[in-house]
């Protein structure tokens, strides 16, 4: 017995490095040029060394080493970032002409597949974490977990399923027959304090990451409801109780300052669009540590497309008067020290083309840093996630994008991404 445990203590002496030998997983090195690492928190570096292994990220050197055996990826030339975080968006459609018929034609299974292309070119525009406010559960609940498993190429998506709204608001069926919204009315439309905690607990139990709700009404829901508060505060305040309990924030759809205000006053965490907001909403929103989620790309959308002739008079008529306010909410809330994070309400402007939202923020008064960091940085404290992605660190996920100009000077450099690694892979190098 003696002679056995001796040599079971041997072989323990040696198994980690022979385990640690045949079970490593491969090491990239990644040779940055210039390494902006936690955006608006750290210098820019030059001349480093990234290294990867698996899906995590393992060291940053400086220099450029070349351990035995690594993969290297020379991006000596290249601007070296964290992976992009978009807040808001919807990843299973898209607006445009036909788009309310097409609500009616495609089901979870249709929507599921527009998900995986419409997910494929938001992780190749670098865009590595998306959040879903309102969409198909089941739909994005199999892209959610899809993408965990590494059976869908896309960004790694934090989910809200359909919205909490008032019976007839913004989140609930418009604009049809009476016999059509009652067939199709959302289940997570409510009325009463009672009613609108159920209404989270559902969505909680299906698999909701964040809790989305619609404050106000919007530009395209087909009603002449208009664009103010549309929830009873007794409402909000059991909305945002019933989420809190259940470890869940809550997000929400907000143009009308009556709206933001009031959702603000009830202890809400996020603020979508924002249009309207006023001095009263920035006090709220700096006393509460409240994140503003701007979507400027989709209030520029809605205004250019008022009079394509595919809207409904009511959509058309609301995104003349709300879209053109949005550039200018940017910046009265930028200036009045709101912490902004990145969301550009993709789905209704094309999927793809999310990083116009910096142009956009910088438009409204932004440094080019400042920008980046509500992507980045400030985006992942926002979703939660600010111990895992957000940064290049030793230790975070290994989300790392590249441009071959300086972001920094030119802020449409992020507008072509010639480099893209998600969670330890890479699914794009332009050289």
């Amino acid at each position: 017995m003696i002679r056995t445990i001796a040599a079971l203590g041997a072989l323990a002496a040696v198994w980690p490095a022979t385990a640690l030998a045949q079970d490593a997983e491969p090491l990239t090195v990644i040779h940055a040029g210039h390494l902006i690492a936690a955006p608006g928190e750290e210098r820019v570096r030059e001349g480093v060394s990234i290294l990867v292994r698996g899906d995590e990220i393992e060291a940053i050197e400086n220099g450029y080493v070349t351990p035995d055996g690594a993969e290297v990826v020379d991006l000596s030339d290249s601007w070296v970032m964290p992976g992009f975080i978009d807040a808001h968006v919807h990843i299973t459609n898209q607006q445009g002409a036909g788009r309310r018929i097409s609500a009616f034609t495609e089901g979870t299974a249709d929507r599921t597949i527009d998900g995986v292309m419409y997910a494929g070119r938001t992780l190749m525009a670098g865009f590595t974490t998306v959040q879903d406010v309102g969409g198909d559960i089941e739909a994005v609940r199999a892209l959610r977990d899809g993408v965990e498993t590494g059976d869908i190429v896309g960004p790694r998506l934090r989910i809200a399923g359909g919205a909490v709204t008032p019976t007839g608001g913004h989140g609930d069926a418009n604009g049809w027959s009476v016999e059509v919204l009652r067939a199709n009315g959302s289940p997570y439309a409510c009325n009463g304090a009672d009613d609108c905690a159920r209404a989270v607990r559902q969505l909680v139990q299906e698999g909701a990451d964040v809790i989305k709700i619609t404050a106000t009404g919007g530009v395209l829901s087909s009603t002449g409801a208009g664009v103010e508060q549309q929830f009873f505060q007794e409402e909000l305040e059991a909305i945002v109780g019933a989420a809190h309990m259940m470890g869940r924030r809550v997000t929400a759809h907000a143009h009308g300052v009556t709206g933001i205000n009031a959702f603000l006053r009830a202890g809400g965490d996020s603020v979508e669009h924002g249009t309207y907001l006023d001095r009263e909403s920035i006090r709220l929103f700096r006393d509460n540590d409240a994140v503003l989620v701007p979507t400027v790309m989709a209030g520029e959308w809605v205004a250019n497309q008022a009079d394509a002739g595919w809207m409904t008079p009511f959509q058309a008529a609301k995104a003349r008067v709300v879209g053109p306010q949005m550039i200018e909410m940017v910046r009265r809330a930028h200036e009045g020290g709101v912490t902004i994070a990145f969301g550009t309400d993709s789905g209704v402007s094309a999927h793809g083309d999310n990083a116009r939202e910096f142009l956009l923020y910088t438009q409204a008064g932004m440094t080019e840093m400042e920008a980046l960091a509500t992507a980045t940085t400030v985006g992942a404290r926002h979703v939660r996630l600010e111990d895992e992605i957000g940064r290049i660190a030793p230790g975070f996920s290994a989300d790392i994008v590249a441009t071959n100009g300086d972001p920094l000077s030119d802020i449409e450099e992020l507008m072509d991404i010639d480099f893209v690694m998600a969670r330890g892979v890479v699914h794009k190098n332009e050289e």
